[in-house]
């Protein structure tokens, strides 16, 4: 689960916490491919080796069968994870999804309840803490094997401290200290990012493992784009990259919640096509009365789906020629009526956009589903779990309690 860096072999100078990563990414099997891959001394790998086996993080074990070609076969190196657990919240407008993980990737237990995010954070997280606890539960898991927790929430956040910042659909949270609740209550670190980012991550992360650049363009009430860079997250000086749901279309002016005219989100949003479906005299409150519609037939869900499939394209051509990524991801909630988005947005993509910029490029829908948040939230949890400066701070930590 653990991403190696390119060059890795070349550039680490092979803490435990170092030597972890080649162990959990595949990259190492053995203590043998370990020297050789570093360039350490046997005896220097036995030591990491021995730390990290004894700490938890690894075991060893007999060669698989088959593996032995003559003489003593190898003992293999795996991790270990039974010990370490970490969960992923996804905080939606109107759900709450919390995934629980082993740090190998594997999901114990995942539930969803309907909740309100505007119901308050002390409300909304005393939720997750109640089921948190359920779930590890059910898992056979103490509280005590939590070691970080990653939470997506649907609106802007400041990455380094955790804090949502001016969210418009969360009244209460501006500034609220996520990561101080769950660290009184479990003693782990939590580490909070606008949903969007989180769905990009397991998107590259499960889906498309082999792209380096990627969109991940999210259509629902709002609109926003995650952004993976040569297979890392880009948020931006204070993490607030990707927010293209407020760039202006066009000539047009619907009016934004935002307090100007013409974003993409008043013209393409769900929430905004639904309403304009309403004036026709149609039941529509949300998108998913959009994606209802559309899948029964109308004629005016269609073609407003398809005319917001356009204008997300006019804006993603633009980020197209600029980012030149190789693969466009289309999520959210309009994205289960993704025929229709989609044609729209290719239409305009390749129509505007450079063909030196579109020559390798797909575009395609979501295949992580309803889970990519909550998933990728535990994504996000487990790497910074196995990153070399935490493990090699908790081996620390051990070794002098």
């Amino acid at each position: 689960m653990s991403a190696l860096p390119d060059n890795s072999s070349y550039a680490l100078s092979h803490t435990p916490g170092e030597v972890l990563t080649l162990i959990s990414s595949g990259a190492a099997a053995t203590r043998a491919d370990l020297s050789r891959m570093t360039g350490l001394a046997r005896s220097t790998v036995s030591q990491r080796v021995d730390a990290l086996i004894a700490h938890g993080f690894v075991d060893e074990s007999g060669p698989e069968a088959g593996g032995s070609t003559g003489g003593r076969p190898p003992r293999r190196l795996r991790l270990r994870t039974r010990e370490h657990a970490v969960a992923g919240v996804d905080l939606g407008a109107s759900h709450c999804r919390v995934a629980l993980m082993d740090i190998g990737g594997t999901t114990l237990a995942i539930q969803e309840d309907p909740l309100s995010i505007g119901d308050g954070p002390d409300s909304v997280l005393r939720h997750v803490e109640r089921t948190l606890h359920t779930l590890l539960e059910k898992a056979g898991r103490e509280p005590r094997t939590l070691r970080s927790i990653g939470v997506g929430v649907p609106g802007p956040v400041e990455f380094s401290t955790g804090r949502p910042v001016d969210p418009p659909i969360m009244p209460g949270w501006h500034q609220y200290p996520i990561p101080e609740f769950f660290a009184s209550r479990f003693g782990a670190r939590a580490l909070v990012d606008n949903d969007v980012n989180v769905m990009a991550l397991a998107e590259q992360r499960r889906a498309f493992p082999d792209t380096r650049f990627l969109l991940y363009i999210k259509v629902g009430t709002g609109i926003g784009c995650g952004i993976v860079a040569d297979g890392r997250l880009h948020r931006g000086a204070q993490g607030s990259a990707g927010d293209i749901g407020h760039i202006k279309v066009g000539e047009q002016e619907d009016a934004c919640r935002c307090g100007n005219f013409g974003c993409l989100e008043a013209v393409a949003g769900g929430a905004s096509i639904a309403a304009r479906l309403a004036s026709l005299g149609l039941d529509a409150a949300s998108g998913s009365d959009v994606v209802r519609l559309v899948k029964s037939g109308n004629r005016d869900a269609l073609r407003m789906v398809r005319e917001a499939g356009r204008a997300v394209g006019e804006v993603l051509a633009g980020l197209v020629n600029f980012f030149n990524p190789d693969t466009v991801v289309l999520g959210g909630a309009l994205a289960a009526v993704h025929d229709q988005l989609l044609a729209g947005v290719r239409e305009a993509v390749y129509r505007r956009s450079h063909p030196l910029a579109t020559q390798v490029l797909r575009i395609e829908p979501s295949r992580t589903g309803e889970n990519a948040a909550a998933v990728g939230a535990g994504i996000l949890a487990i790497e910074h779990a196995l990153s070399p400066s935490q493990v090699d701070r908790q081996l620390a930590r051990d070794s002098t309690s």
